[in-house]
């Protein structure tokens, strides 16, 4: 995968030191900067994280495709849907600009970063969800905290980064709209220890010894570069949810409705078989993760099962 390189992390890295600079002159002078605080305690961790986000972004060129359930279109299917579901018809043509995404889902180490850069607790240091909690999985949010993050990263660089569109998503996981039913490098069902995780090398991955989030890259990447996508959790986008949108979609960038109760997902839960990890595959889940009512003593549905990667919408390939 060829990586992509920006000036994000250089950035950080001179402001830093030009802040350091500014405070320590200032404090021989008896005068604080208003700036100081700005600063992150771990700002030489930002600027890495900043740098390796640059080169692990992927240039998706824009283009044309054919949007959600395509086995009436395809002549693999002989006529047939993929899927029972009907949220994911009629298949549309979408238009896209172009755009670069995340070659991988953001991880604890990485989310760690964020957080205490911006004065935040770590995440998921409680109850079951620590148990899946490991440097190089990923990291388990709702969809304010994905949200957040992305556009965390576009402050720190000064890009358009921000969470995917759903038709964005899609046309990445499928390769650029290609008729791919899963984000594995060849686009076939998975084949654990061939082009996806075997049960040991899932269980290993995390402090749990279940099956859940697994390590990032365990196996090579779609033919665009991006890896498991669809493959290792849900994946949360942008859009509100509405299962009749592909009717009215626009065909050009379309961003989902306007408001709604739910957000989109993508991808699928650990425990779930190979239909369920189709690419054409839309979820949904209200954004902060709560159950309308209790169950039990849970309040919230697991965050292990939800991450996110960040897309940057810059049209042109630096």
């Amino acid at each position: 995968m060829e990586g992509i390189y920006r000036f994000g992390a250089f950035v950080v890295i001179s402001l830093a030191l030009a802040g350091c600079d500014d405070v320590s002159s200032q404090a021989m002078n008896g005068t604080e900067s208003s700036d100081q605080d700005n600063v992150p305690p771990n700002q030489e961790a930002v600027a890495a994280l900043v740098q390796k986000t640059m080169d692990n972004l992927v240039f998706v060129e824009g283009g044309s495709f054919q949007m959600g359930d395509f086995g009436p279109i395809d002549p693999k299917a002989e006529g047939l849907y993929y899927t029972a579901d009907t949220d994911d018809e009629p298949v549309h043509k979408v238009t896209l600009d172009s755009y670069s995404i995340s070659a991988y889902q953001v991880s604890y180490a990485d989310f760690d970063i964020y957080t205490e850069a911006t004065g935040q607790p770590q995440i998921n240091i409680e109850g079951r969800n620590v148990e899946y909690r490991a440097p190089d999985v990923p990291v388990g949010v709702d969809w304010y905290q994905a949200r957040d993050y992305c556009e965390w990263l576009a402050d720190q660089t000064g890009l358009p980064f921000a969470l995917p569109t759903e038709a964005q998503w899609e046309y990445a996981a499928r390769s650029r709209g290609q008729f791919q039913l899963f984000g594995t490098f060849d686009g076939k069902y998975m084949n654990p220890g061939v082009n996806f995780p075997t049960r040991e090398e899932i269980k290993s991955s995390t402090p749990s010894g279940r099956i859940g989030p697994h390590t990032i890259g365990l196996y090579p990447a779609n033919s665009l570069g991006i890896y498991q996508m669809g493959l290792n959790g849900f994946e949360w986008v942008s859009d509100w949810y509405d299962e009749n949108y592909y009717e009215i979609a626009p065909e050009e960038n379309p961003s989902g409705p306007d408001n709604g109760n739910t957000k989109v997902l993508r991808g699928a839960s650990f425990s779930e078989g190979d239909r369920e990890k189709l690419l054409i595959n839309r979820r949904n889940s209200v954004p902060d993760l709560s159950y309308d009512h209790p169950q039990g003593n849970l309040t919230h549905r697991p965050f292990r099962l939800f991450t996110v990667r960040c897309a940057e919408n810059s049209e042109k390939k630096p």
